[in-house]
């Protein structure tokens, strides 16, 4: 059985929460650190005794039988996932948080083309790809369900921003399945305030059909969400802003992506990033308390956005750890006796354009099961990495969707695996 005492933030968290503290006040302050703790009070639980066992197996609810919706971890026998679309993807405007999470090569593309869509001849090949990834998950024996198509162009206006949208290209940026139940992230950025509606016909359906649906708490996105300053141009400043748990998110209001928490079973880990504050982590905290255990992790990032590009856990005791952003916990797993595999160096060539997302999507792969694994047909040296570990693997090219911000992890959203609720620490 795997074993790990506890998994703390360490004082990168608590530099973390004292820079927090300063910056928005000593009431907010205050609250953040007691969250923060809290947080952390948590996941030092995650070694209880058998009755603390058998006491959180008892509260848990069983998934119905006939329930579309089920999924504990990244690994099971995937049965149904949604895929997103690139149609009518829309550049985003080039706002503060924008800015914040991509590279100064690329603003004056977001200062020429924010609210107009992505180059047209790359978007095509984009969407021609995900048609070609669906068709390979039907093969393989994967019900596909897709978003709706939505004409991000539309302008809209809230009491506090206006802003176009931008896509419904990523569905694990936005939901997170955890068990029967169907979490809508509220997101961090404007453009993305919308997102939602491209699967709401989805959802629904599936809670007409037994499965449990929450929208976490909608952000207003005023101003105060963003530090309006945030200083950052080269890598050495992200570096020494993360180092310093400085981020472009403030604490002004909760806000996460779904897709910086990554799931293995009873323990689900996530990091604060520049789209998921603490607010966000406690508040699933909470919400998700006592059935399962949320655990902050770091890491050596300039630009902490959404975590299966940098921590990908891909088995049982098994995960995928980016050697370039190494995790401040990793000691934690390695103790609890999990392989920790280091990636190689992607393959992907430095001309290809990779608007909102780096190199290491050549780690950003879904596993199908266990033993197969959807990786890009191009990243060979990864590809041995699995055959070395009897994964098979499942080569689809998409290099022209990486563009739009993410790999296999980030297209899909796996709704139903073929698995029971374990924990995979004592």
């Amino acid at each position: 059985m795997l074993r790990v005492r506890c998994l703390r933030g360490g004082s990168r968290g608590a530099e973390a929460a004292h820079f927090i503290g300063a910056m928005l006040g000593r009431g907010i302050g205050k609250w953040v650190q007691r969250a923060f703790q809290s947080t952390q009070t948590s996941a030092a639980k995650i070694q209880p005794n058998i009755a603390e066992e058998d006491s959180v197996c008892k509260t848990a609810d069983p998934v119905p039988a006939d329930c579309p919706v089920c999924s504990y971890n990244e690994w099971d026998p995937l049965e149904e996932v949604i895929v997103g679309r690139a149609e009518n993807a829309r550049v985003p405007p080039f706002t503060v948080e924008v800015k914040a999470n991509t590279y100064e090569k690329y603003w004056p593309f977001y200062q020429k083309h924010g609210g107009e869509r992505f180059p047209e001849e790359h978007a095509k090949k984009a969407i021609a790809e995900i048609e070609e990834m669906c068709n390979i998950l039907r093969l393989e024996g994967v019900t596909v369900r897709r978003p709706e198509p939505i004409d991000w162009s539309v302008e809209y206006k809230t009491p506090d921003f206006m802003s176009t949208g931008m896509y419904a290209a990523m569905p694990r940026d936005i939901l997170l399945v955890v068990g029967n139940e169907i979490i809508e992230a509220p997101m961090a950025w404007r453009a993305r305030f919308f997102e939602y509606r491209a699967y709401r016909p989805l959802i629904k359906e599936y809670f007409k059909y037994g499965a449990k649906w929450t929208t976490a708490p909608k952000p207003t996105m005023a101003d105060d969400l963003y530090d309006q300053e945030y200083p950052i141009r080269t890598v050495e400043d992200r570096h020494k802003l993360a180092a310093q748990g400085k981020f472009v998110t403030t604490e002004f209001e909760p806000c996460f992506d779904a897709a910086d928490f990554i799931r293995a079973g009873r323990d689900i880990f996530v990091q604060r990033s520049q789209v998921t504050n603490y607010m966000g982590i406690e508040w699933m905290r909470r919400h998700l308390a006592p059935d399962y255990r949320i655990h902050i992790i770091s890491f050596k990032d300039p630009n902490p956005m959404h975590i299966d590009a940098t921590f990908n856990i891909i088995g049982p005791g098994l995960v995928l750890s980016n050697p370039d952003r190494p995790c401040h916990q990793i000691e934690m797993f390695k103790k609890a006796g999990w392989t920790v595999i280091r990636p190689p160096i992607p393959l992907i060539p430095d001309d290809h354009p990779l608007w909102m997302s780096s190199k290491w999507l050549s780690m950003n792969v879904l596993m199908l099961d266990d033993k197969r694994v959807m990786v890009d047909a191009n990243e060979t040296s990864i590809q041995k990495v699995f055959e070395q570990q009897g994964i098979k693997t499942i080569k689809v090219n998409i290099r022209h969707a990486n563009s739009l911000g993410g790999g296999f992890h980030c297209w899909t959203c796996d709704v139903r695996r073929r698995g029971t609720l374990q924990s995979y620490f004592n």
